[in-house]
């Protein structure tokens, strides 16, 4: 094999390789070029999802929580600092998780917040669970459950629970409540006395114009450190269950509810804000 020969084989081979090389190149570019554009679209979808939760959980840009004054189970307000209340804690995490601005509207009564979320004037509240209620919006499940009970004040013929339902008691609650609604119906013989709000209640508990007050035990508790002499009685007559309500129609919204709830629970977050808030006469749901 002459020199000229043997040159011009190794660079024939040397041209191969080369162009060998610069096809592995090129397939890894294109290769590249496809990866960066799939995670481009990934990255894409997940944030045009993360939008479309919060259009539809959150439709104004913020997250109205609808939340009532005088419970540790809603909304205490704080003369320094932030407020307290299991519910307001769980609208600011919602919130935070969701990525949108935290609104807080309180309300004088749950009442007005039913009607808020029916109406979807707020985008979610923490309320008991009922039947009659979920017709009306819908609901995760449960993070807390609160015995039912009443308080009485100093001097009330009502000495014990059994003896609540008695001709000539009246026995206060406030009205559009859960409480009001179910006492109407279990409640045979004691007149069921309608109250506004709980500072109409705790006057007319003060003037004896109550011989007793139901709601859930969390509120009797704070409604009793207001009215000297008061006690809540032993015994429950039932249980509230509370949960994170969203107006009808955001179907789509419901599993990110649902994850949030299950979530707060397991990491602490309810039980530590039951703690902040001196809940009492409750405990964290059972895990569903």
């Amino acid at each position: 094999m002459s020199i000229f020969s043997g040159w011009s084989q190794r660079v024939k081979r040397e041209g191969a390789a080369r162009d060998g090389l610069v096809h592995i190149s090129r397939r890894f570019a294109v290769g590249l070029l496809v990866a960066a554009a799939l995670t481009s679209s990934f990255a894409v979808e997940t944030k045009a999802a993360d939008n479309e939760l919060q259009r539809i959980l959150a439709p104004s840009g913020k997250l109205r929580a609808g939340l009532y004054t005088g419970t540790p189970t809603s909304y205490l307000p704080s003369q320094s600092g932030d407020p307290k209340g299991v519910g307001y804690e769980l609208g600011k995490a919602l919130a935070q998780r969701l990525g949108v601005p935290y609104e807080p509207v309180v309300f004088p009564k749950n009442a007005d917040v039913l009607d808020a979320v029916k109406t979807g004037k707020v985008d979610v509240a923490f309320t008991n669970a009922s039947p009659a209620r979920a017709k009306e919006m819908d609901f995760a499940q449960p993070y807390l459950q609160i015995e039912l009970g009443y308080l009485v004040p100093q001097g009330s013929k009502v000495s014990s629970i059994d003896t609540v339902d008695t001709k000539g008691n009246r026995i206060g609650v406030t009205l559009g409540s859960s409480s009001e609604g179910e006492l109407s119906h279990d409640l045979h013989d004691a007149e069921l006395v309608r109250a506004a709000t709980f500072p109409i209640a705790i006057e007319m508990l003060k003037k004896g114009q109550l011989d007793a007050f139901a709601t859930n035990k969390a509120a009797l508790f704070e409604l009793s450190d207001k009215i000297e002499g008061s006690r809540v009685l032993d015994g429950h007559w039932g249980y509230e269950r509370h949960a994170i309500a969203i107006p009808k129609g955001r179907d789509a919204g419901r599993d990110f509810v649902r994850k949030f709830t299950a979530d707060v629970m397991a990491n602490g977050l309810v039980a530590g804000a039951m703690e902040r808030a001196g809940l009492r006469g409750a405990q964290v749901a059972a895990a569903k």
